[in-house]
């Protein structure tokens, strides 16, 4: 196992006090009421749950309050929890609450100051990870690859910087772009919410986001106490996919008027993960503009955002950028773009050899028989009438259609020349002209 994913990725330390938060003192205040009047909580034990601080700094915060006459004692312990005294809005409470709930609806998770999570951005980054030959084989050993595909492929992993691979399709580039997702087997802590100059911006996106186990092994994990900081949680390293429905507004901040807070863009959320940008060629802008809007983050591992009000702030660019396309690069880009793009990795068909241990090894897996003569037939007249052009998806695709024909006839799984060629009017339309 590589040396990151082996020692675990340092988690962020939980604040010890109000001074270790680095928030504006008016905006934890106002998020501790907004969630005391939203979520009807009573309990110090309870709002520390739910604002994501340690018990000692929610109560200094409820301290404060109460200082401040928003919030008051009940003089009784709560009903809910008999060991602990029970707190209540004041009028005056109730009515800011309300006030900073009409400037901002967000309540729950204190967000973490963005100059904070830059210091977990680099205890985690995508670049820390060194991935072995072996890893990688691990990770992609459901799929056929030439030696000399990994030989390119390693380094572009173990850098962390921008690949774009290219070639015909149906070859894995996907599937590829998923095995080196999975060979990053380490967890990373991704924030709930960031803070910046006042504004909300949330990242944690459950869709995004697979928040790591409890480890089973532990019987006592569920009742330990976490050692790190609850704003943020754990995950294993994210990865984006986006495709032809990819446009340079999903780059930007999303900005939710009603709440008047922000959510932070596909990129963001990927930081310590994988952004993949699949089929390539195919979204509304062209591919220059893609990779134009890309240039600063990749080139200088920092990314400008705007807030509503205009302003443009910087935030941690930490992403392994995977295009995908099937057009060759000098189609799409020109020199400059190309040279930003750190590693050009050509993904081709499989060579004849290659197709048919992908066509054995898929046949096995799903129980059909191989047959010499159906294989002879494939390979000396079917192939030859697309100028013997191997693709990887080809084998599934011909099996699984040998498959539902069987099961449609009542017959045992098998393959024949004839369920072949069934199979092969499937995979390829006729080219003809349809009279209307």
């Amino acid at each position: 196992m590589n040396m990151q994913a082996s020692q675990g990725v340092q988690p962020p330390p939980p604040p010890k006090g109000l001074e270790d938060m680095k928030l504006p003192i008016v905006m934890m205040r106002d998020i501790l009421i907004k969630t005391m009047f939203r979520k009807n909580l009573d309990t110090v034990s309870d709002l520390a749950e739910a604002i994501c601080l340690p018990r000692a700094v929610t109560q200094e915060l409820m301290d404060m309050a109460r200082s401040q006459s928003m919030v008051e004692a009940m003089g009784t312990l709560s009903a809910t929890a008999g060991s602990e005294m029970g707190y209540q809005l004041t009028d005056s409470g109730k009515s800011r609450a309300l006030d900073a709930l009409s400037q901002s609806e967000y309540f729950g998770a204190m967000p973490v100051p963005l100059e904070v999570y830059r210091e977990q951005v680099k205890r985690q980054s995508i670049r820390n990870i060194q991935i072995t030959r072996e890893e990688l084989v691990q990770s992609m050993g459901h799929l056929v690859l030439p030696n000399s595909l990994l030989d390119y492929l390693g380094p572009a992993v173990s850098a962390g910087r921008s690949i774009l691979m290219y070639g015909p399709p149906g070859n894995g580039k996907s599937s590829i772009s998923n095995g080196i997702r999975d060979a990053m087997g380490d967890k990373i802590y991704v924030p709930r919410a960031i803070e910046y100059s006042g504004q909300v911006i949330t990242v944690y996106d459950p869709i995004v986001h697979s928040k790591a186990e409890v480890e089973a092994d532990d019987p006592n994990s569920l009742r330990r106490r976490r050692t790190w900081d609850t704003r943020y949680v754990r995950c294993e390293r994210p990865t984006v996919v986006t495709g032809g429905e990819l446009s340079l507004s999903m780059l930007d901040l999303v900005y939710n008027p009603t709440a008047r807070t922000y959510q932070a863009p596909l990129q963001l959320k990927s930081s310590g993960g994988i952004f993949i940008v699949d089929d390539l060629g195919r979204q509304q802008e062209p591919p220059q503009a893609l990779v134009n809007r890309w240039i600063v983050p990749l080139e200088e591992s920092k990314d400008i955002l705007a807030l509503q009000s205009g302003e443009k702030f910087e935030v941690p660019f930490d992403t392994l950028v995977i295009f995908s396309t099937n057009f060759h690069p000098n189609e799409i880009f020109d020199q400059a773009a190309l040279r930003r793009i750190f590693f050009k990795i050509k993904i081709d068909g499989p060579s004849q050899a290659d197709f048919l241990k992908i066509f054995a090894m898929v046949a096995k897996k799903k129980q059909i028989p191989l047959d010499e003569a159906a294989l002879l037939h494939l390979l000396k007249k079917k192939y030859p009438t697309i100028k013997n052009i191997y693709a990887n998806y080809q084998p599934v695709f011909l099996i699984d259609q040998m498959i539902a024909i069987c099961e449609f006839e009542g017959i045992p799984y098998q393959m024949s020349p004839e369920l072949i060629d069934r199979a092969w009017a499937n995979m390829f339309v006729k080219d003809e002209t349809i009279v209307k």
